[in-house]
């Protein structure tokens, strides 16, 4: 999936022209069609940018697909390209090749390794979206509680999710260590799929203490199980998919733990723009533009933010003028990256 956006008919002829891309995993998977959301918000709203976005299709990942998706956006794209991707090792030719070029290149979501050769990222720490999330669940889990935590992830082997277990995991270890972690098992990205998994596993385990997940798909499923049987369970995720938001609101979902997605496009697309209409250099390091824990107490105005691409722009407004105003704040060597 390729698309365009920008603003380059409309914007004054003082303004430099530039041709920037947002390459992606999947154009399925809800975490990053937010980013791709705000990649394209940050190029409406900046002057003389036009952005292609690009995906291969489908919940899997189809890397060779997205290989040569950036290879394109190459040629289509020569003054910068942001890039998702959790199989880098496929991408060394290409960005050899970017680099060769002099195409800046800013990694998104996933921590480059030095492999790579890119030296700006832009994403969270997910070990502290994890423990973000562990520490929130504690509140519903006393001091000295025994019993089964059951752990599933819908991409196993996937370092994004894997490091958000480790997250909650070390917290409930720490905190509540009588507890019994069971899995993680394979909850499997499809969204039936993960349905019919997550029915089986409380079926196993239907008196388990938690259930968590390191991603929305799996408290959305969740919920169902509980639509379906009756029985009220603790959850917990990561993410913001519209129906994991609405399962809280339902009380169906305890709470989530949001890694901000929109906010990592819009800030990428918006460094890569102020390098090439303005020469500002790319930060060397990781900037993590922060998360979010949503719950009953705020679930309303986060399902407001979400409603479509205007409210996503005007809740973040402040807080992207702050962050590219103070890079200082949010920038840490790439070695910190977790």
């Amino acid at each position: 999936m390729v698309t365009a956006c920008g603003q380059a008919a409309s914007a004054p002829t003082s303004v430099k022209h530039v041709d920037l891309a947002f390459a992606y995993d999947s154009s399925a998977i809800n975490a990053m069609q937010e980013m791709a959301m705000g990649a394209r918000a940050a190029a409406a709203e900046i002057p003389g940018v036009s952005l292609t976005t690009s995906a291969p299709p489908g919940a899997g990942f189809d890397t060779p697909a997205e290989v040569a998706l950036f290879q394109a956006a190459m040629k289509s794209s020569r003054d910068g390209i942001a890039l998702i991707t959790g199989s880098p090792d496929a991408f060394l030719p290409s960005l050899q090749q970017a680099r060769s070029l002099s195409i800046p290149v800013i990694a998104v979501d996933t921590p480059p390794p030095p492999s790579m050769g890119v030296g700006t990222f832009v994403g969270n720490s997910n070990y502290e979206v994890g423990r973000l999330l562990g520490n929130e669940m504690l509140k519903k889990i006393p001091a000295g509680a025994t019993g089964q935590v059951v752990v599933g992830t819908s991409i196993p082997g996937f370092a994004v999710l894997d490091q958000r277990i480790t997250g909650f995991l070390s917290v409930l270890r720490q905190q509540r260590p009588a507890l019994q972690i069971v899995g993680p098992f394979n909850s499997h990205i499809v969204a039936q799929e993960n349905l019919v998994a997550w029915r089986a596993e409380v079926a196993q385990y239907p008196n388990a203490v938690a259930y968590l997940a390191p991603s929305d798909l799996d408290a959305a499923s969740l919920a169902q199980v509980q639509r379906e049987t009756g029985r009220r369970l603790l959850v917990g995720g990561c993410d913001l998919e519209d129906a994991a938001l609405q399962a809280i609101r339902e009380g169906l979902v305890y709470a989530l733990a949001s890694p901000e997605h929109w906010l990592k496009g819009y800030i990428a697309i918006s460094l890569l723009a102020r390098r090439a209409q303005h020469g500002k250099a790319l930060p060397n390091g990781w900037w993590n533009p922060g998360a979010l824990v949503v719950n009953q107490s705020n679930v309303d105005d986060i399902i407001a933010r979400q409603r479509d691409q205007a409210s996503r722009s005007r809740w973040f407004a402040a807080t992207v003028k702050d962050q590219l105003s103070n890079p200082a704040e949010y920038v840490k060597p790439l070695s910190a990256a977790t």
